[in-house]
């Protein structure tokens, strides 16, 4: 599994990672499967969030890593009605509990919220010197939210921006992704494949795929996933639930585009106007 600097932090992640969100909605056995086949693959940035299921995903990843805590990069989330100083805190615990860990390697704001940002980071900061997570960061901030993130502490202490980010959805190219390449601040791609519409060959921009994925002989998800992965500061975590689809997630790890394939996606998937930075 390729691997790459993680941002700010001394760590090299996976290119590809596993995300987590909607897997309450699986059969647990093939959850727990799933995330331990990735771990196997070298898939070990494994995201999720307290929101998830209301807590069902973490004690689902729980049982998963039982016996593997250590082989994976562990990312959370705090909802952000949960963000206060203390708030945080005790979410952050109620998350390891369910993970059956002492500690997470990653803890996001999960997006902006109505609470004071400085007492979040207060309470983020606090967890680190108390050893329950190791580095911090946030999902779905735009370029003012990081603006005002950043009048508060050095954009070196912020690990990550978690956006959503795919072929079909490329706002974050106008404005986020270059303010945080510019603060050196990873960019992990949630939902990279979308709703798995656009890569369907019925799509205006599926047949491109296909026809990519047969010359590299590979599949339109991983073509799409290689696209993203192909930068050196984003990252890519796709939900995966069967093994079938772990495994070729995993491989869109080894596979490089040439310039003339970036630049047909390009115009095929074209980003578009600036917009308001989506969420899911």
């Amino acid at each position: 599994m390729r691997r790459k600097p993680f941002g700010p932090t001394n760590v090299s992640l996976p290119v590809v990672g596993l995300g987590t969100w909607n897997m309450e909605r699986d059969r647990e056995a093939d959850a727990i499967a799933a995330i331990q086949l990735a771990i196997e693959l070298g898939m070990d940035h494994l995201d999720t969030a307290e929101l998830y299921g209301r807590g069902e995903v973490e004690r689902r990843v729980g049982k998963a890593i039982a016996g593997r805590r250590d082989r994976v990069y562990l990312v959370s989330k705090v909802m952000p009605n949960n963000a206060t100083r203390r708030g945080t805190v005790a979410a952050c615990e109620r998350s390891l509990a369910r993970l059956g860990t002492d500690r997470l390697d990653l803890y996001l704001l999960h997006w902006p919220g109505s609470h004071p940002l400085e007492d979040t980071v207060a309470a983020f900061s606090q967890l680190v010197d108390d050893g329950k997570i190791r580095a911090w960061g946030v999902s779905n901030f735009d370029v003012d939210m990081l603006e005002a993130l950043a009048r508060i502490v050095s954009p070196q202490q912020i690990a990550c921006n978690q956006v959503l980010y795919h072929l079909e959805q490329r706002a974050v190219e106008h404005r986020v992704l270059p303010w945080c390449r510019g603060h050196g601040i990873a960019t992990v791609a949630y939902s990279p494949l979308g709703s798995g519409a656009f890569v369907s060959p019925r799509s205006p921009g599926g047949q491109v795929l296909a026809d990519l994925a047969a010359r590299f002989d590979a599949t339109p998800e991983r073509v799409a996933l290689a696209w993203l992965a192909r930068e050196p500061d984003v990252f890519v975590i796709p939900k995966a639930t069967t093994l079938a689809h772990v495994r070729d997630d995993a491989a869109a790890a080894a596979l490089e585009l040439d310039a003339d394939a970036c630049a047909l996606l390009d115009r095929t998937f074209p980003r578009g106007r600036a917009t308001a930075l989506p969420t899911l």
